[in-house]
């Protein structure tokens, strides 16, 4: 597989799992954040659910990933 030839992106995106807008990044390398994971321990008001996605079991982060990297 070819490096994309960028190092980083983002984009904003709804998430179910925490009821907000979450930024999903991916580097070039292939590894990839979300801010409404438990890793990056995103706060989250009374208003939204008590919880986080995971960044592994994440098919919307995945998918993200996987279209940017096909390229």
């Amino acid at each position: 597989m070819e490096k994309p030839d960028w190092e980083i992106t983002a984009t904003t995106v709804y998430c179910e799992a925490v009821n907000d807008e979450v930024t999903l990044m991916v580097r070039a390398d292939g590894t990839c954040k979300c801010t409404g994971s438990a890793a990056t321990g995103k706060k989250t008001s009374p208003k939204k659910k008590d919880r986080a996605c995971s960044e592994v079991d994440c098919p919307t982060l995945h998918k993200y990933r996987d279209r940017l990297l096909k390229g």
